[in-house]
């Protein structure tokens, strides 16, 4: 297992050994004890599985407030995705920056996002399905959003470079707030 430095603090990406012969391949998706190795010591909680139908799907950028924040363990099982974290930790040194990485079945690549970091991804390809270990529960009372196109956040979804024409997003997504909507209590100490 390998770890993937993203030059954000505690964002990386965590390339899996995968052991393949004539029949297929097996790889540990999680194991607590050698994900502790890399610096991931999370107790995680939740499991979610999303399937998205067409390519140009957006989702994001989402995040949990307070004390229901959560840190992600994420991957693709079917499909491929451009993956985006954004930094909302207020005293960060990369408060509001950005990484964003291809995520797909055939690299089996998982990304680690701390508590502390908005999340979203586009799909690259039709029939995707995403899943994630999380490490606590989901409160819809502590949810927040940032609107994709963000201006201050800036974050190149590449929508062109990746054949994306149009991007079909959720009616709740496309009203999320920018930045300077939010008042200091969606930002993290």
């Amino acid at each position: 297992m390998k770890r993937i430095e993203t030059g954000i603090d505690g964002l990386f990406v965590v390339e899996p050994e995968v052991f393949g012969d004539h029949r297929g391949w097996f790889m540990e998706s999680w194991s607590k004890r050698k994900f502790e190795e890399i610096g991931i010591d999370c107790e995680f909680v939740q499991d979610n599985h999303s399937f998205s139908e067409k390519k140009g799907t957006l989702r994001g950028l989402h995040f949990q407030k307070g004390e229901y924040a959560q840190a992600k363990l994420v991957r693709v099982l079917r499909g491929r995705v451009y993956d985006v974290a954004v930094d909302l930790r207020k005293d960060s040194e990369t408060f509001l920056k950005w990484y964003g990485i291809e995520l797909s079945e055939e690299n089996k690549k998982e990304f680690f996002i701390p508590r502390g970091f908005a999340h979203g991804f586009l799909t690259l390809t039709d029939n995707v399905e995403f899943a994630y270990k999380a490490d606590n529960y989901y409160n819809k009372e502590s949810e927040g959003a940032i609107i994709y196109n963000d201006e201050r956040v800036a974050v190149d979804w590449r929508f062109t470079k990746l054949g994306i024409d149009e991007v079909i997003i959720s009616d709740k997504d496309k009203i999320a707030p920018v930045l300077a909507e939010l008042d200091e209590s969606y930002f993290f100490d």
